[in-house]
């Protein structure tokens, strides 16, 4: 006997009930759901007005997850008990529902976990949405790896917020550089042009590889007859490579500094090149990054005066937001901060056993004053509002700030400022961030293909054979 086949249902949406932390992170997240619903319970709207106090990141998120539930809850004549569209308020982001909850639920944990504790109780919010819709997926959003533990051990369903993750896989972030395979010449260099220029050779070649190029990527080929060069015009299948500066070799010293691999030679082409505007670079301890950097901010401030000044900022993370409690003006607070500018200083200072220090210690001690008289610290605290012009802007630790944090500090850059991010997303110290969603992270992925903007991720250490053999095997 042939039964027919009932006609197949749509399958219900997901109800996602959200921890306070999702809202604390990102405002934004309860219109990033797109048809599925909303719910959120009491409880997170208490710890909500528990954190809004402040001047922290945190609290001003909290204030304003709070201003976009009001506003959705305003704007809307639906009762809400039934749900409120969010399509309106989201301006047709999300086609859910947005639920509060209206009622008193009795907390059926299990006996020896504590009632008392906010978590706790919205996973028996969760528990009771659970059992009252059989038929849908009732998922907690946390940030907060030991609450979806303790959800998942209590057999519900928990899961990350990721919507703010730039990528899943930080495998997959844009390096800048490209190798070209043994065999581009041969299926890249029919018709192939090449002349020079302003004392640099370029060359205008076709084929499939150069579609998926960016501009301003790097691109190498080893052996024989080495090429290094960066991707200058990108049409379609038709890419214009130009040749880099040599800065491993002496009479290319930057400031006293030579590259010391390819991508070190990378990273000063980049920084060196007043068509870039932006410049990050990525790498592990000791590639590098701040020597280079600096080395090229003050041949270009105090040689060739392409810049009036080099202002140096970073992330104060260990003592939080405030630094406040140190003596001094903003530049003697942020001191402590800066060890690795002066650390990076004195090698850029030279010593007299290296042939730097011209005139001795008094040689050594006019050019230190005068490298401190054009380098400026200040702290992010007080950034907003600002324009730098003509300056050479560098963030440091930039893989501590969110992406909101890095918007903010890169658009302070008026005419003729050149700001360059230098990070390490394997040493982030603020709670909440990853890999993946890292202000740093964001930018890289942001700006790739941009004709005025630049990135290299660093490989080798050149810090030290300790430091090294630390890196690899700590």
């Amino acid at each position: 006997m042939v039964t027919r086949k009932s006609a197949v249902k749509a399958p219900p949406t997901k109800l996602f009930v959200l921890d306070t932390n999702v809202l604390m992170h990102d405002p934004t997240s309860l219109y990033r759901f797109e048809e599925h619903d909303v719910f959120v319970p009491i409880m997170t709207l208490e710890e909500l007005d528990n954190n809004k106090k402040g001047l922290s990141e945190v609290a001003r998120n909290a204030r304003q997850a709070s201003r976009m539930l009001d506003e959705i809850v305003t704007s809307s004549e639906d009762r809400i008990d039934e749900g409120i569209p969010l399509l309106g308020p989201s301006r047709e982001l999300a086609s859910g529902r947005l639920f509060l909850q209206t009622q008193a639920i009795d907390p059926t944990l299990p006996a020896g976990v504590p009632t008392a504790k906010a978590d706790n109780q919205i996973l028996a919010v969760i528990m009771y949405l659970r059992d009252a819709f059989k038929d849908r997926h009732v998922i907690l959003v946390s940030k907060d790896i030991n609450m979806r533990i303790k959800a998942r051990a209590l057999g519900l369903e928990a899961q990350d917020y990721f919507n703010d993750k730039v990528l899943e896989d930080t495998d997959l972030l844009y390096t800048g550089m490209r190798e070209l395979p043994d065999d581009f010449w041969e299926t890249h260099g029919r018709d192939m042009q090449s002349w020079k220029e302003g004392g640099r050779t370029y060359y205008k070649v076709r084929g499939p590889l150069c579609a998926e190029m960016y501009l301003n990527e790097l691109v190498y080929q080893e052996g024989d007859k080495p090429l290094y060069a960066i991707v200058k015009q990108k049409d379609g299948p038709v890419a214009v490579f130009e040749s880099l500066i040599d800065y491993a070799h002496q009479k290319n010293n930057v400031w006293g500094i030579m590259a010391r691999n390819r991508e070190q030679n990378f990273a000063l082409n980049l920084l060196m090149n007043p068509d870039i505007d932006f410049v990050s670079l990525l790498g592990q301890a000791g590639t590098g990054k701040t020597l280079l950097t600096l080395a090229a901010g003050l041949t270009q401030v105090l040689e060739t005066k392409r810049y009036a000044e080099i202002i140096m900022t970073r992330v104060t993370v260990p003592v939080g937001e405030d630094i406040g409690f140190l003596p001094g003006t903003e530049e003697e607070k942020m001191a402590p901060w800066m060890g690795a500018l002066e650390d990076n200083l004195d090698v850029l200072n030279g010593s007299p056993e290296d042939g730097g220090g011209y005139g001795g210690e008094w040689g050594r001690a006019a050019t230190r004053d005068l490298i401190r008289t054009r380098i400026k610290v200040k702290s992010l605290n007080f950034m907003r509002g600002r324009t730098f012009i003509n300056k050479f802007l560098i963030i440091d630790e930039a893989q501590n700030l969110t992406s909101k944090q890095m918007k903010t500090l890169i658009t302070r850059a008026g005419p003729g400022t050149k700001v360059v991010c230098l990070g390490n997303i394997a040493q982030i110290d603020t709670p909440y961030l990853t890999e993946g969603s890292s202000g740093v992270t964001y930018v890289v992925d942001r700006f790739k293909g941009w004709e005025h903007s630049g990135h290299i991720t660093l490989q080798r250490g050149e810090r030290s054979r300790l430091a090294d053999y630390a890196a690899e095997t700590l």
